[in-house]
């Protein structure tokens, strides 16, 4: 760019001027240095309006599904042709370049289980994933399912792989996998299995990672540990029998008398781009430290970090160990010393009746734990809701990432709050494949319909973080404070810049018993990103 500009300037004389004369070529330099300063303005002006440009279109709706729930569970993931979504609970896909759905309506999310009669799938509930293994150019449909039989509880965890990257296909079929759970969730002292939730879910060159909270559901579903299991994903995508998960659980062992757990909902490091981590890498997990549950502190300075040593030969030689990570020092979304748990503080637009405040779910990390392989470094990207506002609870996003090719430690984090008035929150961050940082996120406030931002910004040279409008609510949600639970910022592994995300937002507010929720799935790419 600099050559050309250079050559444009001084290849030639601008007409009207006679370089004979030294008054002439006076004014002939000053001319030049403004065409100069105006060519570098039109062309940075391009520049910055390349990587300001946006285009949305609308995802799944809760009009489109049979009964929808007030937990919308929005996430997806962009594959080489289609972008695909999930909604609680229910998966649409969409044409990558004219955004036309791949179904005529949102599909049942028990429906490839179905097809293969894998009947203990046909209780697949909320907390589903898709994904697209990008090593594999597979899509992953995974959620939990629930069957209930004399009173007792069965979990399992249901995984769909597709047989080809075209949801379109005519050949497009679905493995489907079942992984009884119970036996690795534990037992409260009523003889009944910890619930199962939030299940993350990345992918990894050995394995699929999948983690879960432990619940404890007598006693108000109070988080009590984790479990974290490996599935053959070398097996899986064939459509081959996979060897039995391996799985870890902290505390170890699962008591029956749980207390409360503080460093719960571990995300995985999950593969962004097309190269593979270096051959024998240790898969590693992210999790919150929560402060602690005195009633008075409301700050933490740790994170843990979770490295999952798998070796399929010898099952016995798997670890699973956790280590901190000192970070700067933040305060959890919403905190509430007095009510843990309890992360309800973002405020909705004053025309709502209610006033009603949403979940902002500040006391955990959001998912993706995006991971790119750069050849020379390794970087790995994680997001959450944390307190900016000093007398109030004002939110925004803290992001962090780690570097290092052996135990991953803190290379760099900042905080996504560019003004005093906005509530930013439910996150999820990704890089392109020139290392710059894309968070998606909800915005709302007293005078703000609850809607959707990015911000970007390079992981090599740090500045003030760009924030873009992806799109405006026109409602709030007045009848519930659940929002969301996570939303979904991914890369298209086809030209490694171009970031696509999805969240919730209302066209119009949400009263009584009404649900109408709407999703907004939208994509940009940072015009100096240079496609593969």
């Amino acid at each position: 760019m600099g050559l050309l500009l250079n050559n444009a300037v001084t290849s030639a004389p601008l007409p009207g001027v006679n370089v004979s004369s030294a008054k002439a070529n006076l004014r002939l330099a000053r001319t030049q240095v403004i065409y100069t300063k105006v060519i570098l303005f039109w062309l940075l002006a391009s520049c910055w309006s390349l990587g300001q440009t946006v285009k949305t279109f609308e995802g799944i709706d809760a009009s489109q599904v049979a009964h929808p729930e007030y937990d919308v569970d929005p996430n997806g993931a962009v594959g080489t042709k289609q972008y695909m979504e999930w909604t609680n609970v229910n998966y649409q896909a969409f044409d990558k370049v004219t955004f036309a759905p791949v179904w005529s309506v949102p599909q049942a999310g028990t429906l490839p289980f179905q097809k293969n009669d894998m009947t203990d799938c046909y209780g697949v509930g909320g907390d589903g994933v898709i994904t697209f293994d990008r090593l594999a150019s597979r899509w992953i449909i995974a959620a939990r399912s629930t069957v209930v039989s004399n009173n007792y509880s069965s979990y399992y965890y249901c995984v769909a792989i597709s047989s080809t990257d075209d949801l379109t296909s005519s050949t497009l079929d679905w493995y489907t996998y079942e992984f009884s759970m119970n036996s690795v969730l534990g037992e409260n002292s009523k003889g009944n299995a910890y619930w199962p939730d939030w299940p993350r879910f990345g992918t990894w060159s050995d394995a699929y990672y999948v983690s879960f909270d432990l619940n404890d559901v007598n006693n108000d579903y109070q988080q009590i540990g984790v479990v974290v299991c490996a599935l053959d994903r070398t097996n899986m995508v064939t459509g081959s029998t996979p060897r039995p998960m391996q799985c870890f659980s902290d505390p170890d062992p699962i008591p029956t008398h749980g207390t409360l757990y503080l460093k719960h909902s571990l995300i995985p490091a999950d593969v962004n781009g097309t190269n593979s981590p270096p051959a024998g890498r240790d898969e590693y997990l992210i999790s919150i430290q929560n402060p602690p549950n005195n009633g008075k502190t409301t700050t933490s300075n740790t994170l843990n970090l979770w490295d999952f040593h798998l070796d399929w030969t010898t099952p016995a030689n798997s670890t699973f160990t956790n280590s901190k990570l000192s970070v700067p020092t933040y305060t959890p979304g919403c905190y509430n010393p007095k009510a843990y748990g309890v992360t309800w503080c973002v405020p909705e637009s004053t025309t709502a009746v209610t006033h009603n405040r949403i979940d902002s779910v500040g006391d955990r990390l959001m998912p993706r734990m995006d991971y790119r392989n750069f050849g020379t470094y390794e970087s790995f990207l994680v997001s959450h809701t944390v307190q900016t506002g000093v007398t109030n609870l004002q939110t925004g996003v803290r992001w962090y990432e780690l570097r290092g090719s052996g135990l991953p430690t803190l290379y760099q984090s900042g905080t996504i709050n560019p003004d005093s008035r906005l509530f930013r929150f439910m996150p999820s961050i990704a890089q392109d494949r020139d290392g710059h940082a894309a968070a998606g996120y909800n915005v709302s406030s007293g005078s703000t319909h609850p809607g959707i931002r990015t911000s970007w910004f390079s992981l090599r040279n740090p500045g003030t973080p760009k924030e873009l409008v992806i799109f405006n609510g026109a409602g709030d949600e007045e009848n519930s404070n659940r929002w969301g639970d996570y939303s979904s910022m991914t890369v298209d592994p086809s030209d490694g810049c171009t970031f696509w995300y999805v969240t919730q937002y209302f066209a119009q507010n949400q009263t009584g018993t009404g649900i109408n929720w709407n999703t907004r799935i939208g994509n940009f790419k940072i015009s100096s990103c240079i496609p593969k």
